[in-house]
């Protein structure tokens, strides 16, 4: 078992660059900086640095677990925190997993609203799109697989059904239309924002199939903010969830696409812990209101 306190002595030797460095930014002596390293070393059977002139420098296997241990601070982290709220008697700490249209769109002001209500709550928002699906949130945000959504430990909650829309630039022949056939964008060039593979890009392809083609990816922007700008300058038209096509700039319009309609599922997966976790209830309930009442969406908290 390793000892975290030398792990973060280490961590911060590999961000400084020196033990001198990381002594100073830690409160200890070099001495016993050099005596967690050592320990370390001991414990994992490792050789974590090497001599590079006057100074040490990580070794590869050094600079693996530097970069593999990051994640399991943070969790560490998140304990202390939770250890000090106890302590010191908060309401405790929320840890919401989502994916990036929803981030932009619901959460910045469910999260002031919700520690409006809660003033001692501390909220942590995990981006579960770049982060590994080792963590475990309170509540997660997700996109449904095709095959229906579920996780065990965690209850499923529909929230919505998003669909995609065609994102096109101004000047383009179809911009005047309301709408457009799936069909009609066929001999497009298309500009990608997910990342291949991943289910909202899935969802687009097999609809496309569904209506006889396959689209042709010029650009592979894999994440919405940068499809639209690649429109917004005319390479090519981009097929988006209608929730990452919410704010565009005046050199883009958006079009409703007509059967057939790539659509995904959005749900709340909420953990089971046993107990009931008010914090965890409460943004449950903003979320079904707010996909409700659709108008509501970026309604300013009051206070």
């Amino acid at each position: 078992m390793l000892d975290p306190h030398r792990l973060r002595v280490f961590r911060a030797v590999v961000g400084s660059g020196s033990v001198q460095a990381a002594a100073d930014n830690l409160g200890l002596t070099s001495s016993a900086v050099s005596q967690h390293l050592s320990a370390l070393a001991r414990e994992t059977g490792l050789v974590l640095f090497q001599r590079q002139g006057r100074g040490i420098a990580p070794t590869p296997a050094g600079l693996e677990l530097a970069a593999q241990s990051e994640e399991v601070m943070s969790q560490w982290g998140r304990l202390d925190s939770v250890v000090a709220d106890l302590r010191e008697g908060r309401s405790g700490r929320l840890v919401v997993g989502y994916f990036a249209s929803a981030g932009s769109a619901w959460m910045p002001d469910l999260v002031k609203r919700l520690t409006f209500e809660l003033p001692d709550l501390t909220v942590d928002l995990v981006l579960t799109e770049v982060t590994s699906r080792n963590l475990t949130p309170d509540i997660d945000i997700v996109i449904d697989p095709p095959d229906g959504g579920g996780r065990p430990g965690y209850r499923h909650v529909p929230l919505a059904s998003d669909p995609f829309v065609a994102v096109v630039p101004s000047s383009h022949e179809l911009a005047t239309a309301r709408s457009v056939g799936l069909g009609d964008l066929r001999g497009e060039t298309w500009v990608s924002n997910d990342v291949m593979g991943s289910q909202g890009h899935r969802i687009v392809v097999s609809t496309c199939a569904a209506a006889g083609f396959t689209p042709r990816f010029a650009v592979q922007a894999q994440e919405h903010y940068s499809a639209i700008q690649f429109v917004a300058a005319g390479v090519g038209i981009s097929v988006m969830p209608r929730l990452a096509a919410r704010a565009l700039p005046s050199e883009v319009t958006r079009l409703r696409i007509n059967e057939p309609t790539p659509v995904r599922e959005i749900s709340a997966l909420v953990r089971e812990t046993g107990r009931t976790n008010p914090a965890t209830e409460r943004l449950l309930e903003m979320l079904l209101e707010l996909n409700t009442h659709p108008a509501r969406r970026g309604r300013p908290a009051t206070r």
